[in-house]
């Protein structure tokens, strides 16, 4: 887990697989869980200044870019661009955030 990356709630219901990477400066919300699935070895890396919702789900062997916000509930299971935003089940980009602001 990366310098400054927050949990409010104190991560309360979180779920992180041991050798999972997750970036600087993320703000991770209660009830995420970051993990592998059974068919793959390979775990998720999360870059730096990720925002992950509550009770969303990242799993598999995938990256999440920098600036990506994850939202509540969703269930990642494929790359999240850098400055994308994700919603839903199975989560699809909603929004890319501009980044010159």
């Amino acid at each position: 887990m990366g310098k400054g990356t927050i949990m409010p709630h104190d991560a309360l219901g979180s779920l992180f697989h041991p050798y999972a990477k997750i970036g600087k400066h993320c703000i991770i919300l209660h009830g995420v869980t970051v993990g592998g699935r059974s068919e793959h070895k390979q775990l998720p890396i999360i870059g730096d200044y990720v925002v992950i919702g509550a009770h969303a789900i990242i799993i598999g062997p995938i990256m999440v870019g920098d600036h990506a916000v994850i939202g509540a509930g969703a269930v990642v299971i494929k790359d999240v661009p850098p400055y994308a935003v994700v919603a839903g089940n199975p989560a699809k980009i909603i929004k890319y955030i501009d980044k010159d602001v």
